[in-house]
């Protein structure tokens, strides 16, 4: 019986795909087959190597989601090593980025990214991505006499991102080739993902879940990605019916956002079922997972990922296999357990952090020996997050370390909290953080976003029914809106601040 060919790096993984088979599609635009994204990403990449960009220097994108960003990511991450940026990024941003990887030069679309092209360092070459009428792709190089060696190794480096610094100044992750194969080998194994498959791609491509998760995971399968000009909530309900997508990933606020329009769209989806949705990179509450197998009809999969291990390090399994309510799932081609503070691996049921190593966990930071030193420990990456394996093996998170509530001792998980607000009738959106106390050293405060009129002393009422009195917030603020990070995600650790809570 013949094996399949090991993948270790994205060249690898692109040559799987079959050569007439969909590989990208997406509105108003052409679709492209395996074979011909093969030879674009190619061509382009010996176009880099031309003009004298080669394996170890670090090319920024700033491009929004869409098919030429893919192409022109996949030519740089086999070329050189992409820096993805967030095409929203203020000059400042841009100029912070580009010096901090030492980006070589920067891709763009034409007539777009005034800023970043205003922040441009002096030396970085400039490269405008056009879309050709046949779905590919031109970045307009004059090709020089120079030439570099063309095929990437597994040990090279593919791709450096930012961690999202909440505290500090950000750390460099730099993920090599074979840190992103080993990656997409495990999410295709969780998801027995096929040829059969058409990923719908909402995530944006600058952020690790939906570089490897939705893109790299779905071309490595052989699969279709459909790739709009990113999330959108209205315009979603039409790309199903369109495209007809096996399954799509997101973060939970994306979920509650199309929870909110789906009454509406109930034909579509009876139309269109998914075959599972998946959700990562922030806890998805119960009630939401609840709510959407309910109205999707589908298994709602949470996983847990991190992009220090080049993304998803734990997952829910299909069925037949029980998908926990209030559990990240298990481990696919990855160690995981629990360490206390000391660096011992704990029993099962203790609780403490969580604790994880593979072949898609990174070799270190970039030049930071001091993060290294605490992040990793005898060969395990330190997470820091708080939680528990199960009887059965299933990860449940209690919290991140620096996000847990301490009250007078008493560590509170903000998440319980989210869970029991979110079940009131009235609450769209909740998030439980901490504030200062004098005496307490923190106390409990929740924010909330509502659907229908409630009073604060309502929502503490409820809370009282399904918490112990030392978990009730203190205190309700109704808002308008949550503050959200680039990527949807809510921002626990800076909501005192923003609230002006600190003092």
């Amino acid at each position: 019986m013949a094996r399949e060919p090991v993948m270790s790096t994205l060249r690898d993984l692109l040559d799987r795909g079959v050569a007439d088979h969909p590989a990208l599609v997406a509105p108003g635009r052409p679709d492209l087959s395996y074979a011909a994204l093969r030879a674009n990403v190619a061509d382009l990449a010996a176009q880099l190597h031309a003009v004298g960009i080669g394996r170890d220097d670090r090319v920024a994108i700033a491009m929004g989601n869409g098919p030429d960003l893919v192409v022109a990511f996949l030519a740089v991450a086999t070329a050189a090593t992409a820096a993805p940026l967030n095409p929203k990024y203020r000059a400042d941003e841009f100029t912070f980025s580009y010096q901090d990887v030492r980006a070589r030069a920067l891709i763009v679309a034409p007539d777009t990214q005034d800023e970043a092209r205003a922040a441009l360092l002096p030396g970085m070459r400039l490269i405008e991505a056009t879309g050709n009428p046949d779905g590919t792709l031109s970045f307009g190089l004059q090709p020089s006499t120079f030439s570099l060696q063309l095929s990437a190794s597994p040990d090279d480096v593919a791709m450096i991102l930012h961690t999202s610094g909440t505290t500090s100044r950000p750390k460099r992750v730099p993920i090599r080739q074979r840190n992103l194969a080993t990656s997409a080998a495990n999410i295709i194994a969780t998801y027995q993902l096929g040829p059969a498959d058409r990923a719908l791609c909402v995530m944006p491509l600058f952020h690790i879940h939906g570089i490897v998760a939705s893109m790299i995971s779905t071309l490595a399968s052989g699969g279709t990605l459909i790739c709009p000009p990113g999330f959108d909530a209205l315009r979603f309900w039409g790309w199903v019916a369109q495209y007809r997508p096996t399954w799509y990933s997101a973060v939970p606020t994306m979920h509650q956002l199309l929870l909110a329009r789906a009454e509406r769209n109930r034909e579509v989806i009876r139309a269109n079922p998914f075959r599972f949705i998946r959700s990562s990179s922030a806890p998805l509450p119960p009630v939401v997972m609840e709510r959407l197998e309910a109205t999707f009809a589908a298994p709602v999969l949470e996983s847990y990922g991190m992009t220090e291990a080049s993304h998803q390090m734990t997952s829910n399994p299909l069925p037949p296999a029980p998908r926990k309510v209030g559990r990240v799932g298990l481990g696919v081609g990855v160690d995981v357990a629990i360490m206390d503070a000391a660096g011992r691996i704990l029993a099962q049921g203790e609780h403490g952090e969580v604790v994880v190593r593979g072949g898609n966990v990174v070799d270190g930071y970039e030049n930071n020996p001091e993060a290294d030193a605490s992040a990793f420990s005898d060969g395990w990456f330190r997470t820091g997050d708080q939680g528990y394996l199960d009887a059965d093996g299933y990860l449940a998170l209690t919290g991140r370390l620096k996000e847990l509530i301490n009250r007078g001792g008493e560590k509170i998980s903000p998440l319980e909290i989210d869970d029991v607000l979110l079940r009131h009738p009235a609450v769209a959106e909740a998030l439980a953080f901490a504030v200062p106390h004098k005496t307490l050293g923190e106390d409990v405060h929740a924010a909330v976003v509502l659907r229908a009129a409630a009073s604060e002393q309502e929502l503490r009422d409820h809370c009282a029914r399904s918490l112990a009195d030392f978990k009730i917030p203190r205190q309700i603020h109704i808002l308008a809106a949550l503050p959200r990070g680039a990527t949807g995600k809510l921002q626990r650790i800076r909501m005192a601040k923003t609230l002006g809570l600190t003092a």
